[in-house]
């Protein structure tokens, strides 16, 4: 019985390739050194699969930054604005096009479907010149082979990789991105064949938006492209990986009839319904590659209930051609269990990482072919056992609490016309208003005294002073640039940890935490998901103290800083015990109880981040009303007992919110923040289209994670686009997103220009009276 992977984590077990490409961006290192760890992370990985028994080992599924910009780059598809002249892409084009440069943005950046993971949306039109300019999945294929691993390259297939596509700018927006699959097939129909040349027996085709809602004719591409493909696909095995949900009748009926293919690739974690589709009618002599074991958390799988699942599927589809798989890729869970020497034993035999899911796969094939581990099968079941049964898991008074929220749909009393007529005469601001989205660049410094405080270098104290200076620094420089609502930078947060979302969960109750549990979430940017492994409650105050002491040193508003409870959830692991909307009600309720202890201290604008609301919007639209309703609902409960004078901000940031706006308008805040300057300001069109906002709104003004610097002028022409589809009175001026990312030397200059376009803008509007 055989075993496959459908991807792997490629950052490395202590996010090698993130400081190796920090490095070469920072110019420390050169291309060369670069390309060395590179080389290596893939030996290993290949190395460890091999070592495990999988037979089938996937290669091209490591990355510089994402695997869509890799197909880009294979298929020539580079902007114009990024000079580039045609050969084989190198690291400057490339890097370009993903982070910008000096002189151009980058590409638009969004979610991977309901992940935190994001890729650069390519940007196509009939104009496009296709071409093979980047040679990198027979070169890393060739690679594994050299090392003595037979490996399964894997491609972006050619219709998904259109349909996550978008028109070019200039382009007409009904431009049929499918019109363009006669041009880029040839380009794939050369890999194939330099694959084939180089000995490769399978090769992958990643297909996922199969599993969307797509219409006749976006199925029909599906049929046309695999039938154009068909002969030069002859002579290898060919699968087709589907995952994230469920596929349609329509789909599911599609991808069986597809010419040329060998095997079907499922979901069978996040798309168990589809079980229903094979039972019924599975092609005679193809493969199933089962994905049993969930490559999106980190819960270690039940393997009794998936060999029972297996053993179904094998009377269909025959023992010999069942293949024991991954849901997904492992991109999105943490790498190795083996390197968390902190977390207790008990939650630790409740979980599995990426290298502990190959270990699964490959026990639960070998079970199949009678081989069965009693050992490991036994030891499995009594950790699934233990966390049923833990009493660690279940709070009796949160389940009650969450319980009593059934019957309200928790609105503030006044509406926001009122509100914001109170909150102006309390806060007196101008028109235009400037404010951040939250954090701050962390500095080398601030980074010596985290080292030195977990360290036990230095004391407590010491440490709360360290962050006090810095909080005051960021304070000094926002009053300089004369910003009018400030943040405090957030310093207590990057120092301790890497992301809000952990700092909130890691002071809250029914939450574990890992020390390298590291999952990529673009680029070299990577976080630690925490664990949601009970009942979530506050203990004490977060950030109360944080809040007031900032705001202790300003006499302008401070800005209250939270993770709102859809984020904290969307960007977790999550208990797989119980309904996600309960766990998401639970954590809503410590944040009700932390915006009411702000508010008491005396801090006038509290902003509560939803940054991943759109990110866990089901693929199914059939779906998309209940999950919205929960997740608005959510976030009302967490400010439903602030007084009207105290303003709610929340911030959202890379992804499609125009088919959400009237639930976005729906969550009652008094501001939102939101990106808009990456996507092409695609966010204003749904103004343009008469849809009506009366809060406060600020588009975000600049890319945040370009260093580029835009200049007053590009950020005055931003905002005279907003003030044609937005009112004066409600439009905020702002950056995408927080800051802390950027070094000060890029931070600066560009908070400088945003203020000087505000101003600007001000005087024009005054003087137009």
């Amino acid at each position: 019985m055989a075993s496959h992977i459908v991807g792997y984590p490629r950052m490395g077990p202590k996010r090698e390739l993130k400081f190796a490409l920090e490095s070469f961006w920072d110019k420390k290192s050169s291309a060369e050194d670069l390309q060395k760890v590179a080389a290596d992370l893939r030996s290993s990985i290949w190395k460890q699969m091999s070592d495990a028994g999988i037979k089938y080992i996937p290669s091209n599924t490591f990355s510089y930054y994402d695997q869509v910009l890799d197909a880009t780059s294979m298929l020539g598809a580079v902007p114009p604005r990024y000079g580039w002249n045609g050969g084989e892409i190198g690291f400057d084009t490339y890097f370009s096009m993903a982070r910008g440069n000096a002189s151009v943005p980058a590409m638009e950046m969004t979610k991977w479907f309901d992940t935190n993971y994001h890729f650069i949306v390519p940007e196509l039109g009939p104009d496009v010149n296709f071409s093979y300019a980047s040679h990198k999945a027979v070169d890393e294929y060739k690679e594994a082979k050299a090392l003595g691993v037979n490996t399964v390259p894997v491609l972006i297939g050619p219709v998904s990789y259109l349909l996550l596509s978008k028109p070019a700018k200039g382009v007409e927006k009904t431009f049929s991105l499918l019109s363009l699959l006669p041009k880029i097939l040839p380009i794939y129909k050369e890999v194939i064949s330099e694959l084939k040349a180089a000995g490769a027996s399978w090769i992958q085709f990643d297909e996922p938006t199969l599993v969307l809602d797509l219409d006749s004719h976006k199925l029909q591409a599906f049929t046309a492209a695999y039938d154009d493909l068909e002969s030069t696909l002859s002579g290898l095995n060919v699968l087709i990986e589907t995952y994230f949900a469920d596929l349609t009748a329509e789909a599911y009926k599609t991808l069986i009839g597809l010419k040329g293919v060998t095997a079907y690739g499922l979901d069978l974690v996040r798309g168990a319904q589809t079980l229903d589709l094979v039972k019924s009618n599975f092609p005679k002599g193809k493969y199933l590659f089962a994905g049993v074991v969930d490559g999106r958390n980190i819960w270690a799988n039940d393997l009794a209930a998936s060999f029972s699942t297996l053993k179904e599927l094998e009377a269909v589809v025959g023992k010999e051609n069942l293949v024991v798989s991954t849901s997904c890729s492992l991109l999105h869970t943490a790498v190795d269990l083996v390197n968390e020497t902190k977390l207790d034993d008990e939650i630790k035999s409740w979980l599995a990482f990426a290298a502990q899911k190959v270990v699964e796969v490959n026990a639960l094939a070998k079970a199949l072919a009678g081989q069965k581990d009693e050992a490991f099968f036994s030891a499995n079941a009594a950790a699934q056992a233990s966390r049923k049964s833990s009493p660690r898991v279940t709070n009796e008074a949160v389940q009650k609490a969450a319980a009593a929220l059934k019957g309200s749909d928790h609105r503030r009393a006044t509406n926001v016309s009122a509100r914001l007529d109170a909150q102006q005469k309390k806060l007196n601001l101008p028109i235009l208003p400037t404010t951040t989205i939250g954090s701050f660049p962390q500095t080398l410094e601030l980074r010596r005294v985290r080292r030195e405080f977990k360290a036990n270098k230095i004391s407590e104290d010491d440490y709360i002073k360290a962050i006090k200076e810095e909080i005051k620094k960021v304070v000094d420089l926002q009053e300089e640039l004369d910003i009018d609502v400030l943040v405090h930078g957030e310093p207590e947060i990057t120092m301790q940890r890497n992301d809000m979302v952990e700092y909130f969960g890691e002071q809250l109750s029914g939450f574990a935490f890992t020390v390298n549990g590291w999952v990529q979430s673009y680029g070299s940017r990577c976080v630690k998901p925490p664990i949601i492994y009970g009942d979530v409650s506050r203990p004490k105050p977060m950030t109360v103290f944080w809040s007031s002491t900032a705001q202790s040193m300003t006499a302008r508003p401070m800005k209250g800083m939270l993770t709102g409870p859809v984020t904290i959830l969307n960007w977790s692991f999550v208990r797989n015990d119980q309904p996600r909307f309960e766990t998401c009600y639970q954590i809503a309720l410590a944040i009700k109880d932390e915006v009411e202890d702000l508010e008491k201290a005396g801090i006038n604008v509290i902003q509560i981040d939803e940054a991943a609301l759109r990110e866990g919007l089901p693929l199914r639209k059939s779906e998309h009303a209940f999950y919205l309703k929960w997740a608005v609902h959510s976030f009302r409960i967490t400010n439903c007992g602030v007084q009207d004078t105290t303003q709610i901000h929340t911030h959202m940031c890379y992804s499609n919110f125009n088919d959400i706006i009237h639930s976005i308008i729906d969550m009652d805040a008094d501001v939102i923040t939101i990106e808009n300057s990456r996507s092409d300001e695609k966010l204003l069109s749904v103004f343009r289209e008469g849809v009506k906002y009366g809060a406060g709104i600020g588009p975000g003004v600049y890319d945040i994670h370009s260093p580029r610097i835009p200049s007053t002028e590009e950020i005055a022409d931003r905002i005279n686009k907003m003030l044609a589809v937005l009112e004066t009175n409600i439009l905020w001026v702002n950056p995408d997103c927080g800051l802390k990312t950027r070094k000060y030397a890029e931070v600066k200059p560009a908070l400088n220009n945003m203020v000087a376009a505000a101003k600007l803008l001000r005087t024009q509007l005054a003087s137009a009276k």
